[in-house]
């Protein structure tokens, strides 16, 4: 086996189709954000759905590290994760305004969403699971 390869790595388009569909909470992309000169880094977790974001800085950029925060992130709502998608995009280096990038994309209205924000659509959705009839 090469160095690097991605034990049990299941192809984009063997994953569920409903996916695809961006129909439901919990599935989501994740991301990391590499600061300037690879010395810090950033996981992201964004719901294909609601769009609302998990940001946590990484101590160490290593496999096990960016797994246990992955894990640390997803735990309170663990119920509403379905699938990871790994996406492989351009990294970025704003690391040190991570607090406050994570609450302005949570909260700013967006087009696709019918002018809701990322959080009201999540926290919505959510809620109406746990409403007793």
């Amino acid at each position: 086996m090469a160095r690097g390869t991605i034990i049990d790595r299941v192809m984009i388009d063997k994953r569920p189709k409903i996916v695809e569909k961006k129909s439901r909470i919990g599935e989501r992309e994740v991301d990391t954000i590499i600061g300037k000169n690879h010395h810090q880094a950033i996981v992201t977790l964004v719901d294909r759905n609601s769009k609302f974001t998990l940001m946590k800085k990484l101590e160490a950029k290593q496999a096990r590290v960016v797994t246990d925060t992955i894990v640390h992130l997803l735990k309170p709502i663990q119920n509403y994760a379905h699938t990871i998608t790994s996406d492989n995009g351009k990294e970025f280096s704003y690391h040190e305004q991570i607090v406050e990038v994570q609450n302005k994309l949570n909260r700013r209205p967006r087009k696709i969403l019918a002018y809701k924000t990322p959080a009201e659509v999540f926290f919505d959705t959510i809620m109406k699971s746990y409403v007793v009839v």
